[in-house]
């Protein structure tokens, strides 16, 4: 069993604050909408003196909260323009230049009375996070040995929470004091919250220099073994690292014998159209699971429910979201990342329908409303044990060096898509079917399952060239070194086809 050593820890700790700023950004936008909308009208009426109508303050802030998903599009698309050209630290390091341009834009737009200066702020932070999304897994994943790399993989996600949680957090904490009802609450002072995304992009930078490059990208990529050696020792805190250079080294060849993949080879070679559809499909998951409606949803029940002050439920849902990606870290090298989705995906379907039964019961059973916060605690838990945090890192193991970043690419992007089509949609289907709309995501988180029961194949305790020989086996390339861990079904029953 390998062991964590500070360098190690250090790096994983560095990149994870790309993941929290992504966190942040998803969710510092929502509590100080009414301000923000103020601002909005009080902007349009200088321009033209007149309140703004209400349809176009309703445009103006579905723009502002769904641009964020277009440039995470856009960023996670580009993925690989960066990391083969400048490596995983630097382009890491590069990415922080649009956290800046972005905090200014966002923390300079009341002073430039301007929302179009917020709309552009959000698109560029949205770029850094659909990059942040494609870098961050990736250079965990290369720089964490086998047997620890879906414990630190997990740590992504963790840091997607603990951003969210922040977010939520800060307009508790400065409404308490009413005298600086502080930066959430006051209409003078919200900018600095949007342009608070600075500051943990000022501690990347600091710390980034100080971290290796990604020992794969130096000795595959670059051809550069002695520096690969080097940093491989300092990570793993041994002279001995024969065996990890040995498989990149083999994993070096296979790539030797393959041509440059692109995009479009993924889809159009038998070899990786397999892994490319389980990445994108594992990537639905967790974005059509219903996570985002059930936070959208979570207020109003708490407020049903006789809660006092549903803000702090909806941080309670928000502390569990982080205990249980917690929980994840600690059981996924034992339990298996095949394993721990399907237990996720289930256990999110049944969390689901007891929701839509306790909703739709709400009115005639008061006590429902007690039951449908459970529901919604167990649905937080149930994602982060598996749909939350292992879609993002098994992408990483699902692919050899060569198609990694285009493979990546791809998953980064359908994942944001299908974060935007959420974000766009959920209100119109949630008028259209009301407390019934969680069916429909029970018919998805079941699909899923299914999916993940035949077609997922376990990647627990496995190099990443064992994980892509088996691709090319069942795509009708041999391969001698190929032989299936007896554990690859941690479940019990016969590990499904590659």
């Amino acid at each position: 069993m390998d062991l964590l050593t500070l360098p190690l820890v250090m790096a994983v700790g560095t990149a994870v604050i790309g993941s929290l700023q992504f966190g942040y950004n998803t969710g510092v936008i929502n509590a100080p909408q009414s301000i923000i909308e103020g601002f909005y009208n009080e902007t349009w009426t200088n321009r033209y003196s007149e309140s703004i109508p209400q349809n176009s303050l309703t445009t103006l802030w579905s723009i502002s909260v769904a641009i964020f998903s277009v440039g995470g599009m856009l960023g996670s698309f580009s993925v690989g323009l960066f990391v083969n050209r400048f490596g995983r630290r630097n382009s890491m390091l590069m990415a922080n230049v649009l956290a800046f341009v972005a905090a200014a834009f966002m923390g300079l737009s009341k002073l430039a009375a301007s929302w179009e200066t917020l709309i552009i702020g959000r698109f560029i932070v949205g770029l850094y996070s659909g990059l942040s999304t494609g870098f961050v897994p990736m250079y965990v994943g290369e720089i964490s040995p086998t047997s620890l790399r879906g414990a630190l993989g997990t740590l992504h996600q963790l840091g997607v929470v603990i951003g969210i949680l922040v977010a939520q957090v800060i307009p508790c904490e400065t409404n308490v004091r009413p005298v600086s009802s502080s930066i959430m609450g006051n209409a003078s002072l919200w900018p600095l919250l949007l342009g608070f995304t600075a500051i943990p992009a000022v501690l990347q930078c600091v710390l980034l220099p100080f971290c290796p490059e990604s020992p794969r990208y130096l000795l595959i990529t670059c051809n550069e073994e002695n520096k690969a050696q080097s940093v491989l020792t300092k990570l793993r805190g041994t002279e001995d690292v024969s065996a990890d250079l040995q498989e990149m080294k083999e994993e070096s060849q296979q790539m030797m014998r393959e041509k440059t993949v692109t995009i479009l080879e993924l889809f159009r070679s038998p070899v990786y159209r397999q892994p490319i559809f389980i990445a994108i499909m594992l990537q639905l998951s967790q974005q059509l699971s219903g996570i985002n409606a059930v936070f959208y949803y979570s207020t109003g029940i708490f407020e049903r429910a006789g809660v006092a002050q549903p803000v702090y439920a909806t941080i309670g849902a928000g502390v569990v979201n982080t205990a249980f990606t917690v929980v994840s870290l600690f059981v996924v090298e034992r339990a298996g990342r095949r394993s721990l989705h399907l237990i996720g995906l289930l256990g999110m379907a049944g969390s689901a329908v007891l929701m839509t039964i306790a909703l739709a019961l709400l009115d005639q059973v008061k006590w429902m409303s007690y039951v449908s916060i459970i529901a919604i605690f167990c649905f937080v838990a149930f994602f982060e044990i598996g749909p939350g945090p292992i879609p993002w890192f098994i992408v990483a193991e699902l692919f050899s060096q060569g198609p990694r970043p285009a493979a990546i690419a791809v998953a980064g992007f359908c994942n944001w898509s299908a974060n935007f089509m959420v974000g766009m949609g959920f209100q119109y289907v949630e008028k259209l079917c009301g407390p019934y709309v969680f069916i429909i995501f029970t018919v998805l988180l079941l699909g899923f399952f299914a999916f993940t029961y035949f077609k997922v194949p376990e990647t627990k305790g496995r190099t990443f060239d064992e994980i892509a020989a088996g691709f090319r086996q069942s795509a009708g390339q041999s391969s001698e070194k190929y032989s299936a861990p007896e554990e690859l079904n941690t479940l019990g029953g016969a590990d499904p086809p590659l």
